[in-house]
């Protein structure tokens, strides 16, 4: 009989919201079910609810026809059921060995049999086909092989029968997601019950069997991931069909005068780069990852040294030693990693808005108005569109995509000049990600200009007005959105013979 997970009406009530709402459905062994729906449609909170971080409020887990239950996730491990999130839950001290058999390390005579686990882990490694030793610290791993070892630690469980992975493959090369689907695949063919979280379309169609769709904390249905159309995945789970969302946006067909000028910039990280960005323009930034559009970017608001090159807003010369200097100024740069570089993961949506208005919100003597916070907070809620139901609601608290949208309503609270969205999309749905198309062209309407650093090369295209490409640390060409193809901007990238 094939294992199987049965989820029965599980209904789970967080304050103000209903995050799962009567989910019904099963998964099976020898198969990967994806999970796909926007951020908040309730993927993460069913797998917390299933592995003891949550307790539903209502319905059931059947494994293998018995009802399950976990106080917490110790629980869930010691009965064969492992979720494997982004944040690594490894000991970065301890070496590959030592992660993998925590807190089940043999003994002999007192003390760790350091040569039978060194022994088991290889077995592991072996079997895994991965360029590591049991003996490396786990610190100095690449996130990749780090996360293998969090897969490892399950796989040793002799009793592993459900491993989930939530959104593996954010931090991960091509290559390393590769050995991730390797690792997948033997999993599932000896019979693993295994759930795939993610939002990338070309990811489940690669990996999945069967994908299962949610929408507002509710299940909607299961599809045949080789034959469902990505288009009609997208439909169930946004309520609506998207279509081509670049031939729907309202473009700015008046892109205005050179608003900033930067000419042979060098830093220990670029060299000699130099462009112009115009009022009113998306200004997209391509290439591979390690090409130097985020460092480009980081020298020119002071974040990094300029070791050469200079820099113009509106025709004057400016020199940013900080980013604070650039924010002054009026240019604004959204990092890629907004958990580390963004949030403020201790405030509220409200603070993590009105973070950036301190001066402003204060009087002569200092104190700060509540209620210029206020109306700032709830203009930034209504404006962006963040679904959360007050504006003291953690951030954390909060999907990706309206943790986004707070950081950029807070960063146009301060009526910036150049907007630098580095990677605005990464680890959001479709949904959220047709609604910052919609304000990436709003913002280039209203004057500013934007640029726009992206890795999907569908989006970089479909908003840019200009695109440049960069190559090993330097601009390789530029071309017109009429121009722009994947074909022309991937030779431009990595091509060294790549013509501008």
């Amino acid at each position: 009989m094939d294992k199987t997970l049965e989820f029965r009406h599980i209904t789970k009530f967080f304050p103000g919201v209903k995050a799962l709402s009567d989910v019904s459905f099963f998964a099976k062994g020898g198969e990967v079910l994806a999970f796909l729906g926007e951020n908040g449609a309730g993927k993460s909170t069913l797998l917390k609810t299933l592995n003891g971080d949550y307790h539903p409020d209502e319905g059931q887990y059947l494994l293998d026809g018995k009802e399950v239950r976990f106080k917490n996730p110790h629980e869930a491990i010691e009965n064969g059921i492992s979720v494997i999130y982004q944040e690594r839950q490894v000991l970065p001290e301890l070496t590959v060995a030592e992660n993998v058999y925590l807190g089940r390390l043999p003994v002999r005579g007192g003390l760790i049999d350091t040569r039978t686990v060194n022994q088991m882990t290889q077995k592991i490694i072996d079997d895994f086909k991965l360029p590591i030793r049991p003996t490396d610290r786990v610190r100095d791993l690449s996130i990749a092989y780090q996360q293998m070892v969090e897969i490892m630690k399950s796989y040793s469980r002799e009793n592993l029968r459900v491993i989930c992975f939530d959104e593996p493959t954010a931090s991960l090369s091509d290559a390393e997601i590769e050995c991730l689907f390797r690792i997948i695949r033997k999993l599932r063919d000896e019979g693993k019950i295994i759930i795939y979280v993610s939002h990338r379309m070309k990811e489940i169609k690669e990996i999945a069997d069967r994908v299962a769709i949610f929408k507002d904390g509710c299940y909607i249905t299961t599809l045949d991931a080789k034959q469902a159309s990505e288009q009609e995945m997208i439909r169930l789970m946004v309520g609506r069909d998207l279509g081509d969302i670049y031939d729907t946006l309202d473009r700015n067909d008046k892109v205005g005068d050179v608003l900033l000028e930067v000419k042979d910039l060098e830093s220990d990280f670029v060299d000699g780069v130099s462009f112009k960005l115009h009022k009113g323009e998306v200004l997209g930034f391509s290439g591979l990852v390690g090409a130097g559009r985020t460092e480009v970017m980081r020298a020119i608001i002071g974040a990094d040294k300029m070791t050469a090159g200079e820099v113009y807003l509106e025709g004057k010369r400016i020199h940013c030693r900080e980013p604070g200097e650039a924010q002054k100024l009026g240019i604004i740069l959204v990092p890629e990693d907004r958990k580390t570089q963004g949030i403020l993961r201790n405030l509220s949506v409200s603070g993590n808005i009105n973070i950036s208005l301190l001066e402003e919100n204060a009087n002569k003597l200092g104190f700060v108005s509540s209620q210029k916070e206020d109306e700032a907070a709830e203009r930034g809620i209504k404006n962006f569109n963040i679904k959360t139901p007050s504006a003291e609601k953690k951030i954390v608290e909060l999907s990706g995509g309206n943790q986004q949208k707070c950081i950029v309503a807070r960063w146009m609270e301060t009526k910036p000049k150049v907007l630098i969205l580095d990677e605005p999309t990464k680890g959001i749905d479709v949904g959220a990600k047709s609604e910052f198309y919609r304000m990436i062209c709003e913002f280039a309407k209203q004057g500013l200009g934007v640029i726009l650093i992206s890795s999907e090369l569908p989006e970089i295209i479909g908003l840019s007005d200009r695109i440049i490409v960069m190559r090993n640390r330097k601009i390789s060409g530029e071309v017109l959105r009429k121009d722009a193809s994947e074909e022309v901007l991937l030779s431009l990238g990595m091509i060294e013979e790549a013509v501008k």
